[in-house]
C-alpha cells in the first residue's frame, strides 16, 4: 500500500505558476500509474494528468495541454505537476492518486474510480 501526500499549493495571481508535488511513502511509485485530479467548489472531480512511473508516459486532459506538465523524479520518489499561465478557473483542490499498473494496463485512466490511493489534496487559488 502506498500513502500519498501533496504539497506546493497556495495563492497565485492569474498568469503565474505553481509546482505541486506528490510524495509516496510506504513504498515507491515503481509499478504505479500516478494521476492528478482537481475539484472546484460545487463541481465534480476532474482529471488533470497522469504518468506511468515505469515508462514516463503521460496523458493530459485536453483542455490543459500546453499549460500543465506532469513529471516524475526517480530519486525523490515524487510526481510533480507544473502549472503555468494559471487562470482563476484553475482554482481547486488538487489531489494526486495512484493505481497499480502492469505493462498491459492502459494509461488512459481518467475516472477517479480508476485509482485506489489518494492524497488529502492541496488548495490552489488563482486570483484575478
Amino acid at each position: 500500500q502506498v500513502q500519498l501526500a501533496e504539497s506546493g499549493g497556495g495563492l497565485v495571481q492569474a498568469g503565474g505558476s505553481l509546482r505541486l508535488s506528490c510524495a509516496a511513502s510506504g513504498r515507491t511509485f515503481s509499478g504505479y500509474l500516478v494521476g492528478w485530479f482537481r475539484q472546484a467548489p460545487g463541481k465534480d472531480r476532474e482529471f488533470v494528468a497522469a504518468i506511468r512511473w515505469r515508462t514516463g508516459s503521460t496523458v493530459y486532459a485536453d483542455s490543459l495541454k500546453g499549460r500543465f506538465t506532469i513529471s516524475r523524479d526517480n530519486v525523490k520518489n515524487t510526481v510533480s505537476l507544473q502549472m503555468n499561465t494559471l487562470k482563476p478557473e484553475d482554482t481547486a483542490v488538487y489531489c494526486c492518486a495512484a493505481r497499480a499498473s502492469s505493462v498491459l494496463d492502459g494509461i488512459n485512466k481518467y475516472q477517479p474510480s480508476d485509482y485506489n490511493y489518494w492524497g488529502q489534496g492541496t488548495q490552489v487559488t488563482v486570483s484575478s
